[in-house]
């Protein structure tokens, strides 16, 4: 395999788990605090990719759709855990399935009533448009740079908030033991608040910079959903350090996986035969490396107690 695709496939892989760290970050966040089982974690960033596609087509500017999209998507992270998500919080996991699942289906219709069953468009502003090149003959798009570095500061951000500051604090007591911190006088009920707000930020700063390369489209927030699943299990529930490392994992194994397996496959069997079982294969692989991780460390890489 040529070693200029396999450092473009790479930096891809790094690019996919980017997104996996801002779905998941949020997700193993209400998780591990909150106790609460969200499948509808992945229509939040849905919805910031909506919103982001709706205000760049209004206004015509990208940094405005960044700028209003990531207070839209805290506003919605907020209204729904006051309204529908407060009360599920002392059922069982499959009261929280069910009630979340529900959701799901209702941001879909909504969306759908909204902008319609078709796809939206959002395109990268223009001075990120083109292509940069990282090594002689190795051209790689701007935008997906742009969105690596993006990732790495908000996740360089989110673990200086949970460990230097007076919130961060307040989250790590309310992981720990939420009955002890609530009879410290920790406000509970708004540290839910502020948690699943945050979370919903990520979920939907990931949608906003996942829209100019995917398809803004009802329903896109589903499969990313299992995959936060997988991140947040490998890397240990409510470990944001685990999210982190574990994303990175499954992003590059996923993107490695479906370039390289094909190839590899292509050398014993027929090139449709492997173009064929190939994806199929390195989408396994993730799983592969989720049983594997939980054989040797049953609780994770990264267990909440320990980051």
């Amino acid at each position: 395999m040529d070693s200029l695709l396999l450092l473009e496939q790479t930096l891809n892989g790094l690019q996919f788990g980017v997104f996996l760290f801002l779905i998941s970050a949020g997700l193993t966040l209400v998780f591990g605090i909150m106790n609460m089982v969200n499948l509808a974690h992945g229509s939040l960033y849905m919805i910031g990719a909506y919103f982001a596609a709706a205000i760049s087509q209004w206004t015509g500017s990208f940094i405005l759709a960044i700028l209003l999209t990531i207070p839209a998507s805290m506003l919605v992270g907020v209204v729904l855990e006051i309204v529908a998500l407060r009360t599920l919080y002392d059922r069982d996991h499959l009261a929280q399935v069910l009630a979340t699942f529900g959701l799901i289906l209702f941001f879909n219709e909504v969306v759908r009533m909204i902008w319609g069953p078709g796809g939206q468009f959002l395109s990268p502003p223009d001075y990120l448009a083109g292509h940069v090149e990282i090594i002689p003959g190795a051209p790689y798009p701007a935008f997906r740079l742009a969105i690596i570095a993006a990732g790495l500061i908000v996740a360089i951000l989110l673990y200086v908030l949970i460990t230097r500051t007076r919130i961060g604090m307040l989250i790590r007591a309310g992981a720990s033991n939420r009955p002890m911190a609530g009879a410290l006088g920790v406000n509970i009920k708004l540290l839910y608040t502020l948690v699943f707000g945050l979370g919903s930020v990520l979920a939907g700063f990931a949608g906003l910079m996942a829209g100019p390369v995917l398809s803004v489209e009802p329903g896109m927030g589903e499969p990313m959903l299992i995959l936060a699943f997988v991140v947040i299990v490998i890397g240990g529930i409510g470990s944001v350090r685990g999210a982190f490392v574990a994303s990175i994992m499954v992003g590059i194994v996923n993107t490695l996986g479906r370039t390289m397996i094909p190839y590899l496959l292509g050398s014993i069997i027929s090139t449709e035969a492997a173009q064929t079982a190939g994806p199929a294969i390195a989408s396994m692989l993730i799983y592969v490396l989720m049983a594997a991780v939980l054989f040797f460390r049953p609780q994770g890489l990264f267990p909440a107690r320990t980051g």
